[in-house]
């Protein structure tokens, strides 16, 4: 049987992602000094513990490879308009800014999308906090289970 403690700390591990707004690298610290302290004592928050731990591992392996995905992108597209500023002489300055590049519509979307991603990722890990303290398992989606 889960009693409210259980169900408290799991919640408590789901939730001390959010650490990472004032501590740096919080969203590992937290879920990690909760799991191990607990882990033994209780299979609920066990489970819960690596789940919230796996999930930002992931999340953390998806925002790399996300990123220098678009690296390309974003440095082709400042290096092709160097040409932005013109110095004629001290009174004739002109900037201009033409047509945009496809490449910046394309570096916008990715910046949209990791925008999304970063919305989804608050969605699941406050699904996953609620879950805990109903006392259900949850898994969050597109983890891969670094911790077994």
């Amino acid at each position: 049987m889960i009693d409210n403690h259980q169900k408290n700390l799991a919640t408590f591990i789901h939730l001390s992602t959010f650490s990472r707004f004032i501590i740096p690298l919080g969203n590992f610290i937290g879920p990690i000094i909760l799991w191990v302290a607990n882990k033994d004592k209780s299979s609920f928050v066990d489970e819960h513990g690596k789940q919230a731990i796996n999930f930002q591992i992931s999340i953390l392996l998806y925002a790399i490879l996300f990123g220098l995905l678009s690296i390309p992108f974003f440095a082709i597209n400042i290096f092709d308009g160097l040409d932005i500023f013109r110095f004629h002489n001290l009174y004739n300055f002109h900037i201009s800014f033409g047509k945009p590049s496809p490449l910046l519509y394309i570096t916008g979307g990715l910046g949209i999308i990791a925008f999304l991603g970063f919305l989804l990722e608050l969605a699941f890990i406050i699904k996953a906090s609620l879950s805990a303290r109903d006392g259900d398992s949850y898994k969050y989606p597109l983890t891969i289970n670094f911790i077994k």
